[in-house]
């Protein structure tokens, strides 16, 4: 791609690029007109697997065969896939967020500012300390009308379970890590998992909350935590799912799964879209981890 970055290029000038290479463009105003709405290099993360395979390094050349309207499906499909996975985070968030005030709420109303109440991670190093000056400058930027309540009758200190509302999920993630191994063990053990557990899983669904709120790419994504899973026989349906754990299904089950034990309703939206993954040639759905027969596989994707 070094010589497309060397000068500017119109769209007219994108399109002949790409038919160079061996892409077959179709309709060269619809594909200018699919250049205006999503830029080339966004569009780019979706034609890589479509880049010949030589001596294992993918080459400026397209495989015979790939064509335009094939990658503007899975930017499609990725697109349909991230807003879904958004809408399908934002229950759990809220669940986490209300288990995290209330087990911390026990200890004591204001336990989030009082480091003697939280657990010994929030004594070592300086990310409590980091955590609180974050916390702060949210507290001061936010307009939420139980803030300003908060001001005006306590003077601005907000109890643990109003805190919670106006972190966002890293944030809420460090907190559950200072909370005291009992108050961590109570809100794992809803899901049916250990402290540790839940907290590699809140760390990783941080990170896929974040590709989806910035626009990122799921497809064809190996995301760089992967989960600790319980011990075979804890969680049948868990364990009926076989995929590589750090690919998007697998953390896709992740969000299935804690959907389930929070018995939030059936998540079915998550199935819906992925079976719309589109068919197109070199590009098989398991560049997304999905296996062969995933939905009869486990009760959670049934």
């Amino acid at each position: 791609m070094g010589e497309d970055v060397k000068a500017y290029k119109t769209y007219a000038e994108q399109v002949d690029i790409l038919a160079g290479r061996g892409m077959d463009v179709g309709d060269e105003e619809d594909a200018i007109a699919t250049l205006r709405r999503v830029n080339y290099y966004r569009l780019s993360g979706y034609w890589y697997p479509f880049r010949k395979l030589v001596n294992s390094t993918r080459s400026d050349q397209f495989y015979d065969g790939t064509r335009f309207s094939d990658v503007v499906a899975l930017y499609d499909f990725d697109a349909r896939l991230r807003s879904v996975t958004f809408a399908a985070l934002m229950p759990v968030e809220l669940a986490i967020r209300a288990l995290v005030g209330h087990e911390l709420g026990r200890i004591d109303p204001c336990a989030h500012q009082e480091v003697s109440k939280l657990g010994p991670t929030a004594r070592q190093g300086n990310h409590y300390s980091k955590w609180l000056e974050r916390y702060d400058d949210e507290l001061a930027k936010s307009r939420e009308e139980f803030v300003e309540h908060h001001e005006q009758k306590y003077g601005g200190r907000l109890p643990v379970w109003a805190a919670t509302e106006i972190l966002d999920w890293g944030s809420l993630t460090y907190l559950f890590g200072f909370a005291p191994r009992r108050a961590q063990d109570a809100i794992a053990d809803v899901f049916g998992l250990t402290a540790p557990q839940l907290t590699s899983w809140l760390k990783a669904l941080n990170l896929v909350r974040n590709t989806c709120a910035h626009h990122g790419r799921l497809f064809n994504r190996v995301h760089t935590i992967s989960p600790k899973l319980p011990k075979l026989g804890r969680h049948p349906d868990l364990d009926a799912v076989s995929t590589d754990w750090s690919r998007t299904f697998g953390q896709l089950t992740l969000i299935q799964f804690l959907s389930d034990r929070l018995e939030t309703g059936p998540n079915k939206l998550l199935p819906a879209v992925l079976r719309s993954f589109p068919a197109v040639q070199f590009v098989p759905k398991s560049h997304v981890g999905m296996p062969d027969g995933w939905q009869s596989s486990s009760a959670l994707w049934a």
